[in-house]
């Protein structure tokens, strides 16, 4: 019988199943702005926004201040990122140290962004990701030597 996943690495591999899930609904979303682009600045002048709504309302204008190639680029991007995160995970669940390198390498580029980010100005959403990224690098640093594969 297999060895049980210690917990700190189960709930790596949940955050990091989180993570992958909404990068892959964000590429969705950017890719189907981009092929139905007249169609939401057409509903974003529909006279149902005028009054209700101003989280969607907010959300599209953002969206169509966006260039075409802009979104393209960006739901590509975050579509092949939501790949290699995905891989990520399934390594992780095998326990394959290469996973862990993997996951050291992007969590350990992500940290100085964020860092800049909580510099700009702080938000509750930029603190946490930033100090759930800090746990994930230093358990994995932490328990990477005793990795035997």
């Amino acid at each position: 019988m297999k060895n049980k996943r210690p917990p700190g690495l189960l709930a790596i591999i949940i955050y990091k199943t989180f993570v992958a899930s909404l990068l892959a609904i964000t590429s969705v979303t950017l890719l189907l702005a981009l092929k139905n682009h007249q169609n939401l600045a057409a509903f974003s002048e529909s006279y149902i926004l005028e009054t209700k709504l101003k989280t969607i309302e907010w959300l599209i204008d953002k969206i169509l201040n966006i260039s075409p190639k802009k979104l393209e680029f960006s739901g590509i991007a975050i579509g092949v990122y939501a790949i290699v995160t995905a891989i990520e995970v399934v390594g992780l669940w095998y326990d394959k140290s290469w996973a862990t390198v993997l996951v050291l390498g992007l969590v350990g580029i992500s940290i100085p962004p964020e860092i800049f980010e909580l510099i700009k100005g702080i938000t509750i959403l930029k603190f946490i990701v930033f100090l759930v990224n800090v746990a994930v690098f230093w358990y994995l640093l932490r328990h990477f030597p005793n990795h035997k594969r």
